[in-house]
């Protein structure tokens, strides 16, 4: 007879937002998020069976997620996830893992006559925050954080010779390019034993989020990089020794290329070399992991 070999199933694209108010300084924060919950454990029946006693709702998760931010921070997504994700595996019995992702979308405050507005923000861009948040029954609970669509670029200090070169061989050698990816990073903690171990370690997870992001602008922006492969090694190492927390780093950076165009059949129009000002993009794909 056959059977069910593994099988988790959830509610995705639960879209969330939240506002922080700070009576104090008369100040708001907003968060907005996009929510996936996947739960596994003893379900098998719900397929074999048609037993449905065995199911929680679809959306039963959803209105979960947002009584949970009601009642929680929603800031840092890693606490967020892992208060979502623990909540499964504590009130159903039957559930033994849980499956948090988090999608975490910027808002930027916006700055009026020099001053920090205290309501008003701005979309500055398409890079997001994102989070994964696993409960496992009886081993506690492991978290991968990350960046996303982080879109760098630099015109000058980046280079790519001394390759492979064959009969299948037409690009050509450069020690200067324009430089451009969309950073996709991510950084794996230690498993957390219990829930309260998450909470205690809270501020490294913004901490370290703000680390990643500055070696990654920093060794992108000031590195001569000979090679898209080096550099990332070069980030994945820093942010290893920045978070001893942190047992592996991960980056995809797809090379969004600038090609010259040659243009001397204009009038000899100079564009190569030196004189190169007008290029064409094209994208290629380059990625990485280090433990």
């Amino acid at each position: 007879m056959p059977s069910v070999s593994a099988a988790r199933y959830g509610k995705d694209n639960i879209r969330l937002y939240k506002v922080v108010r700070d009576e104090a300084s008369k100040t708001q924060t907003v968060y907005e998020m996009t929510v996936c919950v996947l739960l596994e454990g003893a379900i098998e029946t719900s397929y074999t069976e048609a037993d449905n006693s065995v199911v929680v709702a679809t959306d039963s998760m959803k209105q979960t997620t947002y009584i949970m931010a009601k009642q929680h921070p929603v800031n840092p997504p890693e606490l967020f996830g892992s208060i979502l994700a623990n909540h499964f595996v504590q009130k159903y019995k039957h559930i033994h893992t849980a499956h948090v992702n988090i999608v975490q979308h910027r808002w930027t405050r916006m700055e009026i006559e020099g001053k920090p507005h205290p309501h008003s923000f701005f979309r500055d861009g398409a890079e997001k925050r994102v989070v994964q948040a696993d409960a496992i029954e009886g081993k506690g609970i492991e978290i991968r954080s990350g960046i996303a669509e982080l879109l760098v670029l630099k015109s000058t200090g980046s280079m790519f010779h001394s390759f492979v070169r064959d009969e299948y061989t037409a690009l050509p050698e450069t020690w200067d390019r324009i430089l451009s990816t969309s950073v996709d990073a991510g950084w794996k903690w230690s498993t957390f034993p219990t829930l309260e171990d998450v909470q205690k370690e809270v501020g490294k997870f913004d901490e370290t989020h703000a680390k990643a992001r500055e070696i990654t602008f920093r060794l992108f922006a000031q590195e001569e990089s000979p090679s898209v492969q080096n550099t990332m090694y070069k980030m994945c190492e820093q942010i290893l020794a920045a978070a001893p927390l942190v047992t592996d780093v991960d980056y995809s950076l797809p090379n969004k290329h600038y090609f010259e165009i040659d243009l001397s059949w204009h009038k000899g129009l100079k564009n190569t070399g030196k004189d190169a000002e007008v290029a064409f993009p094209m994208s290629s794909a380059v990625t990485l992991a280090l433990a």
